[in-house]
């Protein structure tokens, strides 16, 4: 069984991402949920991971509440996406149990210094408290067993058209963690675009009972699914990669990225010719949809089970 810890910004997919976590516990140990200001802000994103741990039947996982904001720079969040909430049109009931005492980044810090080689980071927010957490502890990058994000991107951006919102929301502490000495395994929107909840995708998830109050409304909140196209869930595939490394292509890189460019802030410089430079990412360039699907449903099904 691999231990993951994952920092998120709930968030819609982050939701979704969540989901595919609990419903895979034959296969994935959940140590800890860390929160980051990024779809929208802190209060938001730890009382949204709080509510769904409950919702989730994820037991006693440490939700611990992390950085507020960017490191650097002024705010970006993405409330048009994902709603007022974060949540879109879900409505969970309010969570009972409260955040864990600390920060963040001590948590993140003090769990992999007591488990070094065993824990999978997944970040799938804004990469702020991963960025303090190495330059707490820099050995961070060896404790971890591995680094799975969501972000970035080798040919577009979605927030700006240079730059993925979690890479422009913090670009700085991106550039830490990119250069922090570990092979980060980036999924970016080349292949997370393809990811897409189509009606019939929706359709294996409205029998799913009460998980499916979360699951159809959720990816209804961004209003365009159809036959043939549809939201990506960009999150839940970082998760998918930890269960299933084969469902990507992968290519090493060297990644850097923009802290300074006037119209391409946050975009990841990727360099497939990495030469006698060290590649210090393994980069996804496609996705296997038909077997990522079955993964993700196939999960959502035996969580629904439990659930009822």
């Amino acid at each position: 069984m691999k231990k993951v810890l994952i920092d998120c910004d709930p968030g819609i997919d982050d939701a979704l991402a969540l989901a595919l976590a609990a419903g895979s516990r034959d296969a994935l140990d959940v140590v800890g949920i860390t929160t980051v200001g990024g779809n929208v802000d802190l209060p938001l994103t730890t009382t949204n991971a709080l509510a769904l741990r409950e919702f989730l039947d994820l037991g006693d996982v440490p939700v611990t509440p992390g950085s507020a904001g960017a490191l650097l720079r002024h705010t970006v969040r993405a409330a048009d996406v994902h709603g007022a909430t974060g949540l879109g049109s879900v409505v969970l009931p309010a969570p009972v149990r409260g955040p864990s005492e600390g920060h963040a980044v001590d948590f993140i810090v003090d769990t992999l210094r007591a488990a070094p080689g065993e824990i999978t980071l997944v970040a799938v927010g804004p990469l702020t408290n991963l960025a303090l957490a190495v330059r707490k502890e820099p050995r961070v990058a060896e404790w971890a067993r591995d680094l799975v994000i969501m972000g970035g991107s080798y040919t577009r951006g979605n927030h700006s058209p240079a730059a993925e919102f979690n890479m422009l929301a913090d670009p700085e502490a991106a550039a830490i963690v990119f250069d922090a000495g570990w092979t980060v395994k980036m999924l970016g929107l080349d292949v997370t675009l393809s990811a897409v909840a189509t009606s019939s995708v929706l359709d294996r998830m409205r029998p799913l009972g009460r998980l499916a109050e979360l699951l159809v409304p959720g990816v209804q909140s961004y209003k365009a699914v159809t036959v043939d196209g549809g939201p990506a869930i960009h999150d839940a595939c970082a998760v998918a990669y930890v269960l299933d490394p084969s469902l990507f292509a992968c290519v090493p890189a060297a990644v850097d990225v923009e802290t300074a460019g006037l119209y391409t802030r946050g975009m990841t410089v990727t360099n497939f010719v990495v030469g006698e430079r060290r590649a210090n990412a393994l980069v996804a360039t496609s996705l296997d949809v038909r077997r990522f699907w079955d993964l993700v449903v196939g999960a959502y099904e035996g969580l629904a089970a439990r659930l009822g």
